[in-house]
C-alpha cells in the first residue's frame, strides 16, 4: 500500500500546476486498484482536473509539472494503447518513464515473484503501472509498495483506467450520463474493461 507522505515531505507545488496545490488532492499518493473506490465526486474531480491539463496540453504542449518523476511501466503482457498512453501523458507533464514491457528476458522469467520485482522497481520509480495475468495482481502489488501502484488491468478482473477514460469520453461527447442507456457487446464476460465500465455506469 502507498505509504502516507507528511506534508512537511512533500515536494514544493509546481507554479506550472493550472488547478491548485496538488499535495491537498484528494489522490495524492494513492493507488489506483479499483473503480469500486471511485464514488461520484470523485469522478467529478478526475474528470475536472483531465480538462484542465487537456487546456494546458494544448496551449503549451508540455510543462514541467512532474518533472523529476519517474513512472515504471511494468507490464507482463503485450500492450500497445495503455503503455503509450501512460509513456505520452508522463513525458508530457514532464517526467521520464521506464519501459517495461517485455518480461522474458528478466528476472521474472527466472522466478522472481511479483511482489519481489515491484519492491525492487519502487526503488527506480515513484509510481508504478502494472499490467497481470492474474486477477488481483494489482492489489497484491499494493500491498507491498510503498510508492502508488496503478493497475493497467489485472487479468479479466478490471481495468480502471481505461473504464474512467471511456466514462470521460462519454460524459464529454454526450453531455450528461444520468438516463443513458449504454450497450456494450464483445467478450462481456473476460473483458476487463467491461467490468469496470458497468461498475461506473452504476453510479449514474
Amino acid at each position: 500500500m502507498a505509504a502516507f507522505v507528511p506534508p512537511n515531505e512533500r515536494p514544493e507545488r509546481s507554479p506550472h500546476l493550472p488547478f491548485g496545490d496538488y499535495r491537498e488532492a484528494p489522490f495524492y499518493g494513492k493507488d489506483i486498484i479499483s473503480v469500486s473506490q471511485f464514488n461520484r465526486e470523485d469522478l467529478e474531480y478526475i474528470f475536472g482536473v483531465a480538462r484542465e491539463m487537456r487546456a494546458m496540453v494544448e496551449r503549451v504542449g508540455t510543462f514541467d509539472l512532474l518533472k523529476g518523476k519517474i513512472l515504471a511501466n511494468l507490464f507482463y503482457e503485450p500492450s500497445t494503447r495503455t503503455s503509450s498512453s501512460f509513456f505520452s501523458a508522463m513525458e508530457r507533464l514532464g517526467g521520464s518513464v521506464i519501459p517495461i514491457n517485455e518480461v522474458t528476458y528478466s528476472s521474472v522469467a527466472k522466478g522472481e515473484s511479483l511482489p519481489d520485482t515491484i519492491r525492487t522497481l519502487e526503488c527506480y520509480a515513484d509510481v508504478i503501472v502494472l499490467r497481470h495475468p492474474e486477477v488481483g495482481s494489482a492489489a497484491l502489488a499494493a500491498e507491498y509498495a510503498r510508492k502508488p501502484i496503478i493497475n493497467g488491468g489485472d487479468g479479466i478482473g478490471e481495468h480502471p483506467t481505461q473504464a474512467l477514460l471511456d466514462l470521460f469520453t462519454i460524459k464529454e461527447e454526450l453531455g450528461e450520463v444520468d438516463g443513458l442507456t449504454v450497450t456494450m457487446l464483445g467478450d462481456l464476460k473476460y473483458g476487463r474493461t467491461v467490468h469496470s465500465l458497468a461498475r461506473l455506469l452504476s453510479l449514474f
